[in-house]
Parts: C-alpha cells; structure tokens; sequence
C-alpha cells in the first residue's frame, strides 16, 4: 500500500471503494458533476489542496476531463498534481453496458495501473522520489513538431497514443503528463521510433 501526501480527488464512490484498498492517503468524492455547484466541497478542496496539495485522478473520458479542468480553476495550479490513467476500452464489472465512451474508468482499470499512473504523476509517495519535473518545455514540444506546426495535432495525437494518453489532452496537459513520464532524452527516442 502507497502512503501519499496528497489527498486524492477522485469523481465517485466506487472509485473511492478502489483506491482505498490501494493507498493510504485522504480520498474526496467529487460526486461527479454535482462539485460543480456544490460550493462547500469546493471549500472543502481548497482548504484540503492549501493543507496538504491534491491529486486529481479521474477518468479518462469526456466527463473525467470536464471535472479535473473545473478543478483546476477551483485551486491554485502549484497545489495540483495531475494522476493520468490510459484510455483502455471495455466496462465495469458491475455495469450492464460500457459508458458512452466505450472506456474504463478508474474503478475499472487494473490495481497495477492505477498504483503505475499515480507513480508517474509526481505524488509524493513516503519513501520513494516524486516524478521529475520541468525537464520538457513548450519551446521543446515546438522544436519537435508536436505544437505551433503543420501536422502537430496529428503528431501529438500519435504520441498521445504510443503512451497510452488520453486523447482529449490539451497541449499543456500534455506536457504536465509528459514531464511525470519521461525526460526530453526519453521523448526524443519515443518520436525518432515512431518515426
């Protein structure tokens, strides 16, 4: 079990039930959408965000993006880190059908790869080293072609693929999920293979 710093930000209760066997850290429920207009959870986010920082972790279909970027004008950038899980196809056991999307949400994906994201997000985790930070910049992702370029969406994509990345990510979200994945030297070899 993972001891984290960072309270974990998650969309529901069944997410909530998963991690729980997986980390000890504070985990709040945004209830979905419901965090929207739910001004004392908002309250209750900063407060926890100023305290001890969050971890956002959710799903990694429209709606899970919808909910981190909300979050992310709720608290102060430098209080946030970003837990990215991959965009694997199928649906929750407990489920009838696959979601809109075709996607597992965090509650769906395996112990492995939740406990692999939030590695890879930067949290700081009693007894291990946080994720290396600010190594790639915009500058760089222009000098590769990936932003600022004919064919960039399409290279950036590409590469949001090969790393298992949810598509929807914005250029700057991907540099954040960049920078917890790998160094610019490890970034020039995943597009010279791809190339």
């Amino acid at each position: 079990m993972l001891t984290i710093r960072e309270a974990i930000i998650v969309e529901g209760r069944y997410d909530k039930i998963k991690l729980g066997g997986l980390v000890n850290a504070p985990i709040i429920e945004t209830g979905g959408f419901r965090v929207f207009t739910d001004r004392e959870k908002q309250n209750l986010i900063r407060q926890i965000a100023a305290k001890r920082g969050i971890l956002i972790l959710t799903d990694s279909d429209g709606a899970g993006f919808v909910i981190r970027n909300f979050l992310k004008g709720v608290v102060p950038s430098n209080q946030i880190k970003h837990c990215y899980i991959p965009q694997i196809a199928g649906k929750e056991r407990r489920k009838a059908q696959a979601g809109k999307e075709g996607l597992l949400g965090v509650e769906g994906v395996t112990d492995e790869v939740i406990l692999s994201a939030i590695r890879k997000s930067g949290a700081t985790i009693e007894g291990e080293e946080g994720c290396r930070r600010g190594e790639i910049t915009k500058a760089d992702l222009c000098m590769l072609g990936l932003t600022g370029g004919e064919n960039s969406a399409k290279k950036r994509q590409a590469l949001l693929k090969q790393l298992g990345l949810p598509s929807y990510l914005s250029t700057n979200a991907m540099l954040t999920a960049l920078n917890c994945l790998c160094s610019l030297e490890e970034l020039y070899e995943l597009l010279r293979a791809e190339n």
